[in-house]
């Protein structure tokens, strides 16, 4: 399991090729409660999402074989423009394969990095078993976007960022798919700043994490189309996810479909600031909860910006 060393290792490792993401006051929503509201905007990091920071620290974490003969990846956007992204710094070859919903702004953006992209199957566990199949095939690395504890210590880079830049912190708000980065964050955070509360937010849509959570191991959940299609998919069996999260979350919230285009909308125009669907759950876990943290001092994580043409043009529509 990844450790706090581990996770201030990476950020030691990452921290020449990414950006510092600015931890920035809303005023507007400061407007609709009672509290100091500190935004994390991952959306301004490279590839526009935390995933850079995993996808990165995991490349560099192979040796010259490793590199040489490259990796590959399942992802429908973010997590494959990041293995690209952080290919393209080792110069380590890069496929990714993707299920034939994916966008194509986030199919561009991953081949933008300079990675073979292969299209494959009807949804996430298709495409992944696909790309499971051809790098035992062809030798090659296979790159989990949250099972690897290479990924999950550099998704937990963020926890030291806003701590060096925040302070205390009564809790931190985080979106929720397979838990790479809760579970990086977590970790930090509770061994820093143990009296954080960790707030784990997810669609009710997709909730396979907080489903997990309740069952109290992992499970098969059905999951239907969310707005944010970043978290959506299952948890992955015997990912070591799980049992971090397990550890380190205090709360976990889930929020319907409108909750999250409202607080995706309202955002947009309130903050003149592009967002994604998986940093619309936490806002709108937080807006729905906001009165449990009157007089507190809370951050929430904007997880990313990547939302397609079609999808802002329905949001806003």
């Amino acid at each position: 399991m990844p450790t706090k060393d581990d996770i201030q290792n990476a950020l030691a490792t990452i921290s020449g090729e990414l950006n510092e993401t600015p931890l920035q006051r809303s005023a507007h929503l400061e407007r609709l409660c009672e509290s100091e509201v500190l935004l994390k905007l991952e959306n301004y990091q490279v590839t526009g999402s935390f995933k850079a920071r995993g996808g990165l620290n995991k490349l560099y974490s192979l040796d010259p074989g490793e590199r040489e003969r490259g990796i590959i990846a399942a992802s429908s956007g973010n997590h494959g423009a990041a293995c690209a992204f952080g290919a393209s710094r080792v110069n380590c070859p890069v496929t990714v394969c993707v299920p034939a919903y994916a966008s194509p702004s986030k199919i561009d953006l991953i081949e933008s990095y300079g990675a073979e992209v292969k299209h494959h199957g009807n949804d996430c566990l298709e495409t992944e078993v696909y790309a499971r199949s051809l790098a035992n095939e062809n030798g090659l690395t296979y790159v989990s976007p949250y099972n690897d504890p290479h990924i999950v210590s550099g998704q937990g880079t963020i926890a030291v960022e806003i701590l060096e830049q925040a302070g205390s912190l009564d809790a931190v708000f985080i979106s929720v798919g397979g838990g790479g980065l809760i579970a990086g964050m977590g970790t930090y955070l509770k061994a820093v700043s143990p009296s954080t509360e960790i707030v784990a937010c997810s669609p009710e849509a997709s909730p396979a994490m907080h489903a997990c959570l309740e069952a109290g191991e992992i499970i098969d959940v059905p999951c239907k189309e969310t707005l944010s299609d970043a978290t959506a998919g299952g948890v992955e069996p015997g990912s070591i996810t799980f049992d971090i999260c397990r550890k380190v979350i205090d709360r976990s919230i889930l929020v319907s479909e409108a909750e999250i285009r409202s607080a995706m909308r309202d955002f947009i125009a309130g903050h003149r600031m592009l967002i994604e669907g998986s940093a619309g759950v936490a806002l709108a876990a937080f807006l729905k909860t906001r009165d449990d943290y009157r007089n507190k001092r809370i951050a929430i994580i904007i997880c990313g910006a990547n939302i397609s043409t079609e999808k802002l043009e329905e949001l806003l529509g």
